[in-house]
């Protein structure tokens, strides 16, 4: 059984716009915390803090998590699939297709994130052995399909980093000749982890213990104490 309820709707249109639905309205309430975290990031505002105080709310607020952007075969097609289709109908979606630019965007939001975290640290990024931890779209799969991660990695590899990954669903990325590495040899020698996908299976306190230094884009490590050495999105 594919699931428990069948819920009917008058036709296949108004089905698959049911779909779109769903998945635009995390894309756009994605963005919208995405783009509070590049703003709060110039403040010097902690924006997991803020999600998680406005979270208290009984009412009125869902919170959405920050990130290095989306991937998968939904969230980064329907906004703009649904956008060329108004066309059609003489209609611009330009709130939903902003959306979906916003979200493109992080992944350059994040490279200049790890630029600073290691010219803060005295270290150039060209030349730097960055280990990228989880480059599937998401934690626990495997599917790279529109993943944050490619783009990332292929952003640090043009500004002159050496790049390498851990990622326990993924074996290789042929495309970029890049293969998975264990989580200790990937940290043996780096200069930065960077954590992109945080899967359940890696020991991200370890990571955090490990490294020289962490940028941790989505806010696993919060919870650990007594680690100096981590920047968060």
């Amino acid at each position: 059984m594919v699931c428990d309820e069948v819920l009917l709707v008058s036709s296949p249109e108004a089905a698959e716009l049911t779909k779109l639905l769903e998945n635009i309205f995390r894309s756009v309430n994605i963005a919208l915390v995405n783009e509070l975290a590049m703003l709060t990031d110039r403040m010097g505002i902690d924006i997991w803090e803020v999600v998680e105080a406005a979270s208290t709310k009984p009412y009125g607020f869902m919170p959405f998590s920050p990130g290095p952007g989306m991937g998968g075969h939904c969230l980064p097609v329907d906004p703009f699939y649904l956008s060329w289709r108004a066309r059609e109908f003489d209609m611009s979606t330009e709130f939903i297709e902003l959306a979906g630019k916003v979200n493109q965007q992080m992944p350059y939001h994040c490279v200049a994130k790890v630029q600073r975290a290691l010219n803060d640290a005295g270290l150039p990024v060209k030349g730097a052995r960055i280990a990228v931890l989880g480059v599937s779209y998401k934690p626990g799969v495997g599917d790279i399909r529109e993943s944050p991660a490619l783009k990332i990695l292929e952003l640090l590899r043009a500004v002159g980093a050496d790049v390498r990954y851990h990622d326990p669903h993924v074996p290789s990325l042929t495309e970029l000749d890049l293969r998975n590495l264990p989580l200790e040899e990937v940290l043996a020698d780096a200069d930065l982890a960077l954590i992109v996908t945080a899967h359940p299976s890696v020991d991200h306190e370890l990571v955090s213990r490990r490294a020289r230094l962490v940028v941790d884009l989505r806010g696993v490590t919060r919870s650990f104490s007594g680690v100096g050495n981590v920047v968060r999105l």
